[in-house]
C-alpha cells in the first residue's frame, strides 16, 4: 500500500512527482483532433520560467495573481508557477461578469492578471482599468491589444521563452510553508457577493493526503487518469482534479466541453472522475432514453439491476440476486462501463447534495459511485464514501485521514484540522462569524452514523420553517422533483407560509414530444397556458408528493419564464440555484399561488 510523502508546499510536491515521472505524459488536450500530452518534464521547465518571468516583471512573494482561462494545460502550469514565485493564485470563473471581475480585483488587491483569450479579456479589461491597481496583464493567446495605456502587457509564451532556467533551482526556492497561502477562491455566491476563502498549501496537501489514502487503502493506486472537466476556479477541482492527480502522479486530460464529454470519456478513459450531481443526473436521464429505445430485453435487464441495486441500498438481498447479478455482468454492465471508456474505479460526486436515488442507479449498472462532501473552507473535501467502510448512498462517507467532525447541539456539522481555511481574505467580521476555538462552523446539519459516516440532512440557513414552525429541507424535495422527466430544474419556497409553491423549469426534450404528441405548437411562453401542459407538469409533482410528508409536498407552482442558467445569474458556476435571486424574479408569482 503505497503512501504520499509529507510536501513542506504544493510546489515541492509537483516538482517531486516531475523528477519522478520524467518524459511520461502529463497534461493532454485537443489539438486539431487529435489528443496532445505535455510531458512532466516539459511542464516543469515551463513552470520554471514561468516563475522566473513573473519575478522579472515584478512579482514579489505575497502578489496577489488572478487567473481566468479555461481548463487547459496553460492553467495548471500558470497555477503551480504563480506559487512557485512565492505569489498568491486567485482563480476566477471564466463565466464572471464585468462587476464580479472588478469586486475580486479590489477586494484581492490584485497586482497582475493572466488571461487566456481575446474572448475572455473582453470582459476582463474593463474591469482591470476599473478596478485600477492590476496593472500587469499577461496573455496566454494573442490578447489582440490596440495600445496599452498605462497597463504593462506580457506574452505567456515570450516570457517562458525569454526566462530560460531549470527545475531544479525553481524547486530549491521553493522555501515556504505549509502555513503559506497558496490561493484565493472566491466562494460561488449563492447569497451575495463573493468571499476570498484563503487556502494554505498545508489544507490542500491535507485534502490531497486524505483522497490518496482512499485510493491506495480501497482501490489501489496505480498509474492513474483525469478528465477535468469541471472549471478549475472551482475549489473541487482546483484539488480534486488537478493537485490530487499531481499527487497521484496521474495523466490529466482537459475535456473539450458538455457537448462532447461523453465521447472524451470513451476516448481518455479515465480511472477516476470528479464531477457535480447536475452532471450524474444529465447522464442518467440520457442513458434512461437511450435503453429505453433498445427494445423489452435491455429494458428488462435495467429494471432487474435498478431493482437489485436497490435492494442492496437498504441492506437486502433477493431470492435470485446471485444469477441475476451474474446475468448483468455479462451483458448490460460491460456495454455501460465501455461507455465510461472501460476502466474506471469510480466516480466522485460533490460540490452539492446528491439525491441517493441517483447514486443507487449508477452503483446498479456496475459502476463504483462515491459522494463526498466539502465546502472551499475546508479546501475542499471533508468526507468521501468508501468501499472498505460499506457504500450508503444517503451519506457522504466518514472524515479524511487526519479530519475531526463533531455535531454541534444544534445539528451544524463542525469541522477541524489543517484543512480548514485560515479565514477570509480581509473579512474578519465573516471569519469570526464561522471559526470559533478552531472549529469550522460549516452551516450545514447532519448526522453521523454508526459507521462514522456523516449524514447531510440540510443546509443550515436554506431550510424553510413554516408557518407553524416546522422545518423543510428544500434540497431534498428539489431533487425529487428534478428526477421526473418532465422537470429540468425546482425551486421551492414557503418560509413562514401554509405550504410549499415552486417555481419549476419544464425538460426541454420532454417539452418537445409533449409538443409533437400534442400537436400543439413549442412556443414556450404560450405552453405556460396550456392547460394540459400545466396539467401534465402536475402529474409529476404529485408523483414526488406521495412520497413527501404532508408539510414537504408542494401545493402549487409556476413555470419559470427560462431555464435557470450561470449567465442570468441564476446558478453558480458550480451549478447550485441562488435562491436570492429567483425569489426577487418570481417572488411576486410565488406569493401569488398563496392567493390563487
Amino acid at each position: 500500500m503505497r503512501k504520499l510523502e509529507h510536501f513542506p508546499n504544493l510546489v515541492t510536491m509537483f516538482f517531486t512527482r516531475a523528477r519522478e515521472q520524467g518524459d511520461k505524459p502529463f497534461l493532454w488536450h485537443k489539438h486539431d483532433g487529435a489528443w496532445v500530452s505535455r510531458s512532466w518534464r516539459e511542464a516543469a521547465g515551463q513552470v520554471s520560467s514561468l516563475a522566473a518571468g513573473l519575478k522579472a516583471i515584478g512579482i514579489v512573494p505575497g502578489d496577489r495573481v488572478m487567473l481566468v482561462a479555461e481548463n487547459r494545460p496553460e492553467w495548471c502550469i500558470s497555477d503551480l508557477a504563480i506559487m512557485a514565485a512565492g505569489a498568491i493564485t486567485v482563480p476566477t470563473y471564466v463565466t464572471n461578469t464585468e462587476r464580479d471581475h472588478t469586486h475580486i480585483i479590489t477586494n484581492s488587491g490584485a497586482k497582475a492578471v493572466i488571461v487566456s483569450n481575446a474572448k475572455l479579456a473582453r470582459t476582463l479589461l474593463p474591469a482591470v482599468v476599473r478596478a485600477n491597481q492590476a496593472r500587469i496583464v499577461i496573455g496566454i493567446e494573442d490578447l489582440r491589444i490596440g495600445q496599452s495605456g498605462d497597463m504593462d502587457f506580457y506574452s505567456w509564451h515570450k516570457l517562458i521563452a525569454d526566462h530560460p532556467t531549470s527545475a531544479e533551482l525553481c524547486a530549491a526556492q521553493a522555501t515556504f510553508t505549509r502555513n503559506d497561502t497558496a490561493c484565493i477562491i472566491y466562494t460561488s455566491g449563492t447569497g451575495g457577493a463573493p468571499r476570498g476563502v484563503m487556502q494554505h498549501h498545508g489544507a490542500i496537501l491535507h485534502n490531497v493526503n486524505g483522497c490518496c489514502t482512499v485510493i491506495s487503502e480501497d482501490f489501489g493506486w496505480e498509474e492513474e487518469v483525469f478528465l477535468s472537466f469541471l472549471p478549475l476556479s472551482h475549489a473541487y477541482e482546483h484539488t480534486g482534479g488537478q493537485h490530487f492527480p499531481i499527487g497521484l502522479g496521474a495523466q490529466i486530460y482537459y475535456a473539450e466541453g458538455l457537448d462532447k464529454l461523453a465521447s472524451n470519456i470513451e476516448e481518455t478513459r479515465p480511472t477516476l472522475m470528479v464531477v457535480v450531481p447536475r452532471l450524474f443526473e444529465v447522464l442518467r436521464a440520457r442513458m434512461l432514453k437511450t435503453i429505453e429505445k433498445q427494445g423489452k430485453l435491455s429494458n428488462y435487464l435495467l429494471d432487474q439491476a435498478l431493482a437489485i441495486g436497490g435492494r442492496e441500498h437498504v441492506g437486502k438481498k433477493g431470492l435470485l440476486d446471485g444469477p441475476m447479478n451474474l446475468l448483468l455482468g455479462a451483458t448490460l454492465r460491460p456495454k455501460v462501463s465501455k461507455k465510461f471508456g472501460g476502466r474506471i474505479k469510480a466516480m466522485v460526486s460533490g460540490g452539492a447534495p446528491l439525491n441517493p436515488e441517483i447514486g443507487v442507479f449508477f452503483q446498479s449498472l456496475g459502476l463504483c459511485f462515491l459522494q463526498g462532501y466539502g465546502q472551499t473552507e475546508a479546501a475542499p473535501v471533508i468526507s468521501c464514501n468508501r468501499p472498505k467502510v460499506g457504500l450508503k448512498m444517503d451519506t457522504v462517507g466518514p472524515p479524511l485521514a487526519n479530519t475531526e467532525v463533531r455535531i454541534a447541539e444544534d445539528g451544524e456539522i463542525l469541522v477541524r484540522g489543517e484543512l480548514v481555511m485560515h479565514g477570509y481574505w480581509r473579512n474578519p467580521e465573516e471569519t469570526a462569524r464561522v471559526l470559533k476555538d478552531g472549529w469550522l462552523h460549516t452551516g450545514d446539519i447532519g448526522i453521523i452514523d454508526d459507521k462514522g459516516r456523516i449524514k447531510i440532512t440540510d443546509r443550515k440557513k436554506d431550510l424553510i420553517i413554516n408557518d407553524k414552525g416546522d422545518n423543510v429541507a428544500p434540497q431534498k424535495v428539489e431533487g425529487m422533483l428534478t428526477l421526473q422527466p418532465e422537470i429540468l430544474q425546482a425551486m421551492i419556497a414557503g418560509d413562514r407560509r401554509p405550504h410549499m409553491v415552486a417555481v419549476l423549469v419544464p425538460d426541454p426534450e420532454w417539452t418537445q414530444e409533449f409538443c409533437a404528441k400534442s400537436g400543439s405548437s413549442c412556443n414556450f411562453a404560450k405552453l405556460a397556458d396550456n392547460p394540459e401542459y400545466r396539467a401534465a407538469l402536475g402529474a409529476a409533482v404529485e408523483r414526488v408528493n406521495k412520497d413527501l410528508s404532508v408539510i414537504e409536498r408542494v401545493r402549487r407552482f409556476t413555470i419559470a419564464d427560462e431555464p435557470f442558467t450561470i449567465e442570468n445569474e441564476q446558478l453558480t458556476p458550480s451549478l447550485k440555484i441562488r435562491r436570492h435571486v429567483l425569489k426577487q424574479v418570481y417572488g411576486p408569482r410565488l406569493d401569488a399561488l398563496y392567493r390563487a
